[in-house]
């Protein structure tokens, strides 16, 4: 049962076309500065060989489609229906459901809590409804996973009527890469997971308290910001700063959004890039604000590891995933040594371990199993449109 996943940034469009019962991915890619001079596509298939670039102009999403159309077609394969990752699905998403002109006029309501995802998604999901008449379309929201996690975690203390009038509460994100670290991992350990940690550790990054399967708590709130430091985002702070910064430093709303999203986190301390990859570098010279910046992630990671444990009232596995989680061994290391005092133990040579397979990288005496689990969020949306339309 073959489907079509797309991922809609408002200057990208991710695709993959791939077998929900092998997992045989048919081909993948991704249509690059979509609207932006110097556009291309870059994909693989099993109709050629070896990766492919395509220079061309790419003025919107659906000339970026017309190249995805071709490369699906030159596979053979047909496809059930079509999976759209969307990041916010406020209060409309509880879970995945098929697109119609009501629910795609709900991806566009909510749009505010995610302006540079959601305008993009909304626009890909109605090229594909006109490419593609006959397929049906799958709304699959970061924020599904994370609704049911209980009032006392998601309900903030502001005033009743005005959280419920403007439907402000933790949605938190990346819901569908937790659910598969979840599923993967107990497919891992079969009854040795109960109380998980799932850590998404890449540019964007959340953690996420998952007690045999219930999500019980996650660290992003209103918006993508909150929680961990992040590559340019600031993560969790007092909130009193939004206004210190208006009153006091003069910064428009619209300054002090930018500087928190894209002029903060990781880059604002390092004073180097947001790629972590660049900060290590940097810090292996003798940079002290690399060093720096690398100290306060784990810092905040190992802090907030706490915190979910707290939520699953109790914890006995941490598993890392996405960019940062899958391939820093620094990183989990300079975790592991803040979680030292709670029995966490890193085995160094699992732990160096390059690989794209699930594996254990604690040792046999640590009091908490630790994983490395790379994610898959299009096998995750495969599935839920396997479900809704197979």
């Amino acid at each position: 049962m073959n489907v079509l996943v797309i991922n809609a940034g408002s200057s990208s469009l991710k695709f993959q076309l791939l077998d929900v019962d092998t997992r045989e991915v048919y081909a993948k890619g991704n249509c690059e500065r979509i609207g932006i001079d110097g556009s291309f596509v870059g994909y693989e298939s099993i109709a050629v060989e070896g990766k492919q670039t395509i220079d061309a102009a790419l003025p919107d999403h659906k000339t970026a489609m017309g190249y995805v159309i071709d490369i699906i077609d030159a596979t053979g394969k047909d496809f059930i229906g079509i999976g759209h990752r969307v990041v916010q699905g406020g209060w409309y998403f509880p879970e995945s459901k098929i697109v119609t002109d009501e629910s795609l006029g709900w991806v566009r309501e909510v749009a505010p809590l995610a302006p540079l995802h959601n305008y993009a998604e909304a626009d890909a999901i109605e090229v594909c409804r006109e490419l593609f008449p006959n397929k049906g379309n799958v709304v699959v929201a970061d924020t599904s996973f994370h609704y049911a996690i209980p009032e006392r975690a998601h309900r903030y203390a502001l005033p009743r009527d005005v959280v419920d009038r403007l439907h402000i509460r933790k949605y938190g994100a990346h819901g569908t890469s937790h659910r598969y670290i979840w599923r993967a991992t107990k497919q891992f350990l079969g009854d040795g997971v109960h109380k998980l940690v799932s850590c998404h550790l890449g540019s964007g990054a959340s953690l996420c308290a998952i007690a045999d399967g219930k999500n019980m708590d996650t660290t992003m709130g209103l918006t993508p910001l909150d929680g961990l430091i992040m590559g340019t985002r600031c993560g969790t702070i007092d909130p009193a700063t939004v206004v210190y910064l208006q009153r006091v430093g003069g910064y428009t709303v619209d300054e002090v959004d930018t500087m928190m999203n894209k002029q903060s986190g990781l880059l604002a301390v390092s004073g180097i890039s947001s790629d972590s990859r660049d900060i290590e570098q940097a810090a292996d010279e003798g940079n002290e604000h690399a060093q720096m910046a690398i100290e306060m992630f784990a810092y905040r990671t190992a802090q907030l590891i706490m915190v979910m444990a707290q939520a699953n009232e109790g914890i006995d596995t941490i598993a890392y995933s996405a960019g940062i989680g899958e391939n820093s061994s620094r990183m989990r290391a300079e975790v592991a040594k803040k979680l030292a005092w709670m029995g966490v133990e890193l085995d160094p040579e699992l732990n160096a371990v390059r690989s794209d397979d699930i594996r254990l990288i604690s040792t046999p005496k640590s009091a908490i199993k630790v994983l490395v689990v790379p994610t898959n969020e299009e096998y995750m949306i495969a599935l839920d449109v396997a479900e809704l339309l197979g």
